[in-house]
């Protein structure tokens, strides 16, 4: 997974804006913190997206990946 939202994963977030200044608007009124990439396309850290949209952080959640040897 990269650190940055692909372009297909913000035109999803922005459905229905073609123009990058459009996605940049509609973004940052989400709470986001949005750069530009040379082309003009915004740029979102993926950490900080999961943070403002309140995903969890699988590291705090206390969630283990594998399975639960004792008796509970």
């Amino acid at each position: 997974m990269t650190p940055n939202l692909s372009d297909d994963e913000v035109d999803d977030i922005c459905a229905g804006l073609v123009q990058s200044a459009a996605k940049i608007r509609f973004l940052t009124t989400l709470g986001l913190h949005c750069l530009r990439k040379p082309n003009g396309a915004p740029l979102v850290n993926r950490a900080h997206f999961d943070r403002v949209m309140g995903v969890p952080d699988k590291a705090h959640t206390g969630a283990t990946s594998g399975p639960v040897w004792g008796v509970h």
